[in-house]
């Protein structure tokens, strides 16, 4: 089997049908789809991006310095 980059090759849907070897995740994601709600999905996003915002605020401030580092004022 050639390699099939499927963010390329897919774009217009899968190009080796029966043969795909994501053909398993892309059962369980229409399954999800299916069963979930929209209200649930957002729930879930909504979810993840709190606890991102929180890891985030929890790491504090990065300090980024110019790479000729910081010259002294005059």
């Amino acid at each position: 089997m050639a390699d099939i980059n499927c963010a390329v090759d897919c774009q217009n849907g899968c190009v080796l049908g029966e043969q795909c070897p994501h053909k398993p995740e892309q059962q369980k994601a229409a399954e999800f789809i299916e069963k979930t709600s929209l209200d649930d999905m957002l729930a879930i996003a909504a979810e993840a991006v709190r606890k991102k915002q929180q890891a985030r605020v929890s790491e504090g401030p990065k300090w980024v310095f110019p790479e000729d580092g910081i010259a002294p004022e005059a």
